[in-house]
């Protein structure tokens, strides 16, 4: 784990010395930072507080009780401990009971090493080893790739416990791969050995933690593997309790009997690693499924063009000549027909029309799919009054009054825009032609999030609303053809372009009171 931090009030340099060796040498290693006057306590426990103060208990204008009070009062967490060179510790400890952690002889400093081991087991994992353990999750947590999950763990296994090596083995079949190590000295990276021949491989069968003081006492311990290494103690828990993949180990050149705290560190380290695993596994399941769409994608446009061509092509051809041919038998032997005859021919022209038209529009939908937005800042209304104007000239016979009450401004695709209100207006103009005094109407208004709302409305034929849904569906139409001609396209492209800009449609109606469509787009494309 992180280093205990502690801070030392003494005046006596040479105190400070044996009490930092004392602690050293039972592998405490703590962070001690070293002050002799009420300034220095005072900044230090400002700029960093302490997991444990220890004073002396008779420094020379500056007192123990008043070093208590101010820990007290501005770090209270901290443990107090006292050193003392005076023989009446029992009396120090009686009046003080209840407010220090206790009380230590400076002549023996074994009593202090046995006092700050039993605190850092009581305590558990520090503030400094918790925030390492946070970060390394947060770490975790963005990896992508096996190399780095180990790579991380590496440097942390061995942070947190203050170990002199730290292994990443993971389970291969029935073998264990020692596959990353980070030590003072070589241990195994690369090396793979049978699960019944290693403690890893037992902590993995066994599903449980092998703490291990002594490796040479151990009957689980290949002591001839061990032999060239620097390892006296280690500490070894599995990735993952069930059904383990992997065993995080941590080793001491120094006979160290791990305590629950660094155990329960490495544990939770492990456990994180093996969620890591998991999603590193289910990001590489994605990122194939990515690419076997994209390639599926990448297909399925070379298709469409196929198919575009096709269609453009090899279906239009013949109906031309269809076409063409029929209008020729109807100019060169219109007196040799009967009525039924040039009837007949009327028909298969009037198809063929209807046709070129369905041909026309499956064409528009199939390529905006693959057409770019070329944007640029555009009223919609305008746009809805030159669409009028030309529906107007096509049908002067027609009184159709128009109502544009759009002023707002969007960043659109202009031709593609022109298209769906081509299409909405047609709709509109066209379902609205059995009425006396046809009406037609476009707004706009500011909608949430810099969005602009539209509104077309016209008082024409309507739609049942238990429909609505199929509105939008290609070749899917709510009137007869003999009634409104059509080719069930118009409506499915309306929504495709206003989707491709990043908006949405919906429609209002009812039968015989005229629809209204709904459509919202951004102000401005996103880049």
């Amino acid at each position: 784990m992180d280093a205990l931090r502690i801070l030392y009030l003494e005046d006596n340099a040479d105190d400070v010395f044996f009490v930092t060796r004392a602690l050293k040498e039972h592998q405490l290693n703590p962070d001690i930072i070293h002050v002799t006057s009420e300034k220095e306590f005072v900044a230090a426990i400002d700029s960093r507080p302490p997991d444990m103060i220890l004073s002396d208990h008779g420094l020379p204008g500056f007192s123990c009780d008043n070093a208590l009070a101010l820990a007290q009062s501005r770090c209270p967490e901290a443990a107090f401990v006292i050193l003392s060179g005076a023989p009446n510790l029992a009396n120090i400890a009686e009046q003080l009971q209840g407010q220090i952690y206790g009380v230590v002889s400076k002549n023996h400093l074994e009593d202090l090493v046995t006092l700050v081991r039993d605190f850092q087991a009581k305590n558990g994992a520090s503030p400094q080893a918790m925030r390492r353990l946070v970060d390394a999750v947060q770490a975790l947590s963005l990896a992508r790739d096996l190399d780095t999950i180990m790579s991380i763990v590496r440097l942390v296994a061995r942070e947190l416990t203050g170990a002199d090596g730290a292994t990443f083995v993971l389970r291969d079949g029935d073998q264990c791969h020692y596959a990353e190590e980070n030590a003072i000295s070589p241990l195994w990276k690369g090396m793979r050995f049978p699960m019944s021949a290693c403690i890893s491989g037992w902590v993995m069968l066994n599903r449980q933690t092998a703490c291990i003081e002594d490796i040479y006492a151990d009957p689980r311990i290949p002591g001839d593997a061990y032999k060239p290494t620097f390892v006296k103690s280690l500490v070894m828990v599995p990735i993952r309790t069930e059904a383990p993949i992997g065993a995080i180990g941590n080793y001491w050149a120094k006979t160290h009997k791990a305590t629950d705290a660094e155990i329960e560190l490495l544990q939770a380290l492990a456990n994180t690693t093996a969620v890591a695993m998991e999603n590193v596994q289910v990001y590489q399941e994605l990122e194939s499924r990515v690419e076997t769409r994209t390639r599926q994608l990448a297909e399925a446009n070379k298709d469409l063009k196929a198919f575009s061509y096709t269609v453009s092509h090899d279906l239009q051809a013949p109906l031309r000549a269809v076409k063409g041919f029929s209008k020729l038998l109807t100019k060169e032997m219109a007196g040799l027909l009967d009525k039924d005859a040039q009837f007949y021919l009327q028909r298969i022209i009037s198809e063929s029309d209807r046709m070129e038209g369905l041909i026309e529009d499956m064409l528009q939908l199939s390529q905006l799919s693959q057409a770019e937005l070329d944007c640029r800042p555009a009223n919609l209304g305008s746009l809805a009054a030159d669409i009028i104007t030309r529906l107007q000239s096509r049908d002067p016979e027609r009184e159709v009054v128009f109502e544009n009450y759009d002023d707002e401004l969007v960043e659109c695709d202009v031709g593609l825009i022109t298209i769906m209100l081509e299409n909405l207006l047609a709709n509109a103009w066209k379902y609205s032609a059995k009425k006396d005094r046809a009406r037609i109407a476009f707004s706009s208004k500011a909608g949430p999030d810099d969005t602009v709302e539209y509104a077309l409305r016209d008082n024409g034929a309507g739609f049942d609303m238990q429909y609505a849904d199929k509105l939008f569906a290609p070749f899917q139409r709510l009137h007869d053809n003999s009634e409104f001609e059509g080719t069930g396209i118009g409506l499915a492209t309306v929504q495709r372009i206003i989707s491709k800009h990043g908006g949405t449609i919906r429609a209002e109606g009812a039968p015989g009171q005229g629809a209204t469509f709904y459509f919202r787009l951004p102000r401005q494309q996103s880049r």
